[in-house]
């Protein structure tokens, strides 16, 4: 592994807050996303979610399941009418994670916000979620934080 690949997983490492399971208030932020970049996050399929997500994340003491939350501030889904929430989908090189366990929340009868639970079952799928979270942070230049 080269020095700056170490180094970017050092700086993700650093800012990813182990007791609390979160990312830090600095990688909740929008950003523009990258033209060919290979990490999406979607609700409808072929659209990208250009929100940053909050994300916090449980794990078991023995590392055999996990739970990561996402919360979305705003999403850009809701604008426009870009169709109909299927679920969650996070696509990256190695293929397509998804979940279907995806809640709108309201205020006042106007959507605000979407939360989204991706269960992971195993511990392959722990390490093939925190890929896929490393590249994601890595394109959208975000990082991990520990509190």
């Amino acid at each position: 592994m080269s020095v700056s690949a170490l180094q970017q997983r050092f700086a993700l490492a650093r800012s990813f807050n182990a007791s609390t399971k979160r990312f830090s208030k600095s990688a909740r932020r929008s950003v523009v996303v990258r033209a060919g970049t290979t990490t999406s996050i979607q609700f409808v399929k072929g659209q990208n979610e250009t929100a940053v997500p909050e994300v916090r994340l449980t794990r078991s003491k023995d590392g055999s399941n996990g739970t990561a939350f996402f919360i979305f501030s705003d999403p850009d889904v809701f604008e426009n009418g870009q169709g109909d929430i299927t679920g969650m989908f996070l696509t990256d090189e190695e293929g397509e994670m998804s979940t279907v366990d995806v809640n709108a929340k309201f205020v006042n009868g106007k959507p605000t916000g979407i939360e989204a639970r991706y269960v992971m079952k195993t511990e392959a799928d722990w390490n093939r979620f925190m890929r896929f979270m490393e590249r994601y942070a890595e394109d959208n230049g975000l990082g991990f934080s520990k509190k």
